[in-house]
């Protein structure tokens, strides 16, 4: 890693098109995430210690423990990282200028073009991937993690179910509809190896993905998303989402418009980096967590 974890930390934005769109889905989950920037202050955010020798220690066993190559939190925010940036990615150099606190969406519309829906299932598809390898590497398991994410997903808090109702919503709702997930349960299920060489997300990340060549690696994928479909579901039936109700949530942040759902996905998947955003502070928080049971 080129940064170690405070930094990184430090890094996060109070501000942009990323934080407002996350605040928009506080109504989904209320009240789980924070716009948490600093090390310090996660620290404290997660221990409640206002002491800062013991503070200082926290910080130092969770660096340690993080530059350990031993250890999976590396690799853990590599993989949030690398299927946050090539998903969609190719337009933020153009766009950079104009994103900020308000981002108007209508100027965006001839810079930007929609995904296919096999493309956007691909990414879908990566992310759930790279969540499940993140989720065995910061937690120690071994093997491909599959059970134990299955068996944990249901009591996901803070920034990973924030992380989780962003994917659903952003990744699922708004691109293909209140049927995504059938059309995921397609588009995944009839997927050839050919597809996923010849697509950069999982270029990108193959080398984490278990299954010791692209056949494996494809029933990886299939694997993984029949192992959260059945949660996301459920997710999106209790909470009543739709895409208009998410659409309607971000227009109290971000100027979008809501007449054409698949661009204002594009608009998000070009302008947002909530995988990597909330997967910063998930590895934070357990480094954290891990740090202080150990002192």
């Amino acid at each position: 890693m080129s940064k170690p974890i405070f930094e990184l930390v430090n890094e996060l934005p109070t501000s942009g098109a990323t934080v407002m769109s996350l605040k928009a889905l506080d109504y989904v989950v209320p009240g789980e995430w924070q716009n948490i920037s600093g090390f310090e202050n996660m620290i404290t955010l997660v221990t409640g210690e206002s002491d800062q020798s013991m503070i200082q220690q926290i910080g130092e066993r969770a660096i340690t423990l993080y530059n350990d190559p031993a250890e999976g939190y590396q690799r853990a925010v590599w993989l949030y990282q690398t299927a946050s940036s090539v998903g969609g990615k190719l337009g933020a150099a153009a766009l950079a200028n104009k994103i900020g606190e308000s981002v108007s969406f209508l100027s965006f519309l001839e810079k930007i073009t929609p995904k296919a829906d096999k493309a956007q299932a691909i990414d879908f598809g990566i992310k759930v991937s790279a969540e499940i390898i993140a989720y065995a590497k910061t937690n120690g398991i071994p093997g491909d993690g599959v059970a134990e994410f299955m068996g944990a997903v249901g009591d996901y808090g803070k920034e990973s179910i924030m992380r989780l109702a962003a994917l659903t919503c952003f990744d699922g709702l708004i691109p293909l509809g209140p049927d995504f997930l059938q059309k995921m349960e397609q588009f995944i299920g009839g997927l050839a190896p050919a597809d996923l060489t010849s697509h950069p997300a999982f270029t990108a990340v193959a080398s984490a993905i278990p299954g010791g060549g692209v056949d494996g690696q494809l029933g990886f994928i299939q694997q993984g998303f029949n192992s959260i479909k059945g949660w996301m579901g459920n997710f999106v039936s209790s909470k009543g989402l739709t895409p208009q109700g998410v659409v309607g949530s971000l227009k109290n942040f971000i100027d979008v418009s809501d007449d054409k759902l698949d661009y204002v996905a594009a608009f998000l998947d070009t302008t947002t980096n909530y995988f990597d955003y909330t997967g910063t502070q998930t590895v934070a928080r357990r480094l954290i967590e891990r740090a202080v049971a150990e002192i």
